[in-house]
């Protein structure tokens, strides 16, 4: 298995860790789970219609990306590492 795979094991499991957290937390309304989740199917079924070659290998950086974002809406910014 490569960097690239477990890259994206990486993103996939914070995905679903962070949607399950945000929603036990709180912070997460069904309404806003309901949506990244549909955001995430968005990306699974849409990015290997697009015109683009390669795009059906950029799933991984897309759901990256999702993590990123539900960092910000479940912690209120950027998670500090000090």
């Amino acid at each position: 298995m490569g960097s690239a795979a477990v890259a994206a094991w990486v993103a996939h499991l914070g995905f679903w860790t962070l949607l399950v957290y945000g929603a036990v937390v709180g912070e997460l309304t069904p309404g806003r789970v309901a949506a990244f989740f549909l955001v995430w199917l968005a990306g699974l079924f849409g990015l290997p219609y697009l015109p683009y070659e390669p795009a059906h290998a950029m799933f991984s950086s897309f759901v990256a990306a999702l993590d990123i974002a539900l960092v910000f809406v479940i912690f209120k910014g950027d998670l500090r590492l000090t």
